[in-house]
């Protein structure tokens, strides 16, 4: 085993985890250059072109802004052409937020230089530290997934 992976402390300290994750997370968010767009924007056109169409209202709550941030946010955007507002097929008075042709092609341009810039970091990596963060990250976005839908199924039962 790669002596850098066998002298690694069992006992690192959550936040010197912390430091490292925001370390990354900054780095690979700044190879996206792609559309030019700003750290919120990309996030609520990443939003949109994962999960698809959102009332602003909802798509302001997962982004964690407020209302009229994200009203201003989207009215950017959408003369940029990266999103438009449409009916909601459901609720006739609602509208929804949903990414352009034109956004939903910055949005992947954006993901494979964000992939490519991860991909280029691991690769420096030894063999086993390659393999321990192609464990990791995996089973740290489930964890994130799991504690979503913990949260999502007791909010709605708390509300009904």
């Amino acid at each position: 085993m790669d002596k850098r992976v066998m002298d690694l402390d069992p006992e690192v300290s959550a936040e010197t985890l912390m430091i490292a994750v925001e370390r990354m997370v900054r780095y690979v968010r700044r190879s996206a250059i792609a559309g030019g767009l700003s750290t919120a924007a990309s996030s609520a056109l990443g939003r949109l072109g994962r999960e698809g169409p959102h009332r602003l209202t909802e798509l302001a709550r997962a982004e964690g802004a407020s209302q009229p941030n994200m009203t201003q946010l989207i009215t950017r955007m959408e003369r940029a052409g990266l999103v438009r507002r449409v009916a909601d097929p459901h609720d006739g008075r609602a509208v929804l937020v949903e990414a352009t042709d034109t956004g939903l092609e910055v949005f992947r341009q954006r993901r494979v230089e964000r992939a490519d810039a991860l991909r280029a970091l691991v690769e420096e990596l030894s063999e086993p530290e390659q393999q321990a963060v192609r464990l990791a990250l995996p089973a740290l976005a489930r964890a994130i997934q799991d504690r979503q839908d913990r949260q999502d199924r007791q909010g709605r039962q708390d509300c009904c």
